[in-house]
């Protein structure tokens, strides 16, 4: 089942998703180093890395809503997709109530609050990011009809169907 959001022929969301992974995590790394060492610095730079995660979440979260819309009512792709988001949606909350708690302090000063926020969204951050790969590699969604290992590139505008000696063939 083939993604709704697409551009230069590969979905959306997956490439988005990197980022707001990458932006929450680090400003996790960020707390614990600011814990370690009590310098400001890494207490300010974990909330800037978060704010800039949180508008990443926000955003691939809209190109998957748009993919999960398109997946059939009744499948277990459906349900599975909708754990996926729940879940990703949860994680953008316990990261923003984190925000705002260190947002009133002085200098950014996390606490514990706001730390213990970060690290259970990060483990649920793993789990989201499982069900998410459970919905592409062991239900095909966001899968071009026809992948195979000889497909052509996206850029081609030929299909993902099988290739013969002559070249890609359309079915």
């Amino acid at each position: 089942m083939e993604s709704r959001a697409k551009v230069a022929g590969h979905s959306v969301h997956p490439v988005l998703i990197v980022y707001p992974l990458g932006l929450l995590s680090t400003a996790v790394v960020f707390d614990v180093l600011h814990l370690i060492t009590d310098r400001p610095g890494f207490a300010v730079a974990a909330a800037y890395t978060m704010a800039a995660g949180l508008i990443g979440g926000v955003v691939a979260g809209a190109f998957g809503l748009v993919d999960w819309l398109a997946v059939p009512k009744g499948t277990r792709a459906r349900r599975i997709g909708a754990l996926h988001g729940l879940t990703n949606v949860v994680v953008l909350i316990l990261f923003a109530i984190s925000w705002l708690v260190r947002n009133g302090n002085d200098g950014w000063d996390p606490g514990w609050v706001a730390i213990i926020l970060g690290f259970v969204g990060l483990l649920l951050s793993g789990g989201a990011g499982w069900l998410g790969g459970e919905l592409v590699e062991r239900l095909g969604v966001g899968v071009h009809k026809g992948a195979n290992p000889d497909a052509p590139s996206s850029l081609s505008g030929w299909p993902a169907t099988k290739t013969s000696e002559k070249g890609p063939r359309i079915e």
